[in-house]
């Protein structure tokens, strides 16, 4: 899969991370970051990761806050250092999807909102649009809640406590 040899599995799995967080939205040095938590596990620190990353420490100060919003990354400290240091936190991956499922939520709820506030004789068309809208939240909050249930379980099943949405 690594069309370029003298690139490590690492560094492409890196890469590759970036890439792809970048699609979802995020930026491609906030992916790189994940990416290489995900194989360090961490603690590490700022200039650690700037220069293994090749950007500045700027940068890494503000993806590192990026991913720590999410629930991806704790920022830590070391007795006797004054550096940050970030590890990748403990089920990173049940609190992106927590985070993603509560703020589907919050939208159900803008929806329903609006929904309840319009006026009787409301052009049926934009009713019907807000219908669909509301739909849409109420199933994907529907899915999202068993994804975490399913996490939780299988997180249990493996010796850890379950996720707190």
């Amino acid at each position: 899969m690594n069309a370029h040899p003298e690139i490590s599995a690492a560094e492409c799995f890196i890469e590759r991370v970036g890439l792809s967080i970048e699609s979802d939205g995020l930026t491609r040095i906030a992916g790189r970051m994940l990416g290489f938590m995900v194989l360090n596990g961490g603690p590490v620190s700022f200039s650690e990761l700037a220069e293994r990353l090749q950007v500045s420490r700027a940068s890494v100060c503000t993806n590192a806050r990026i991913l720590s919003s999410l629930g991806v990354v704790e920022r830590v400290s070391r007795p006797g250092d004054r550096q940050d240091y970030y590890q990748l936190a403990e089920k990173p991956y049940a609190r992106l999807i927590g985070g993603y499922l509560e703020r589907k939520r919050q939208m159900r709820a803008i929806v329903q909102d609006a929904l309840t506030a319009l006026p009787a004789d409301v052009d049926p068309a934009q009713r019907q649009r807000l219908e669909e809208m509301a739909m849409f939240y109420q199933v994907a909050t529907v899915h999202l809640e068993r994804l975490v249930a399913e996490m939780d379980a299988s997180s249990e099943a493996a010796g850890g406590m379950p996720h707190q949405t």
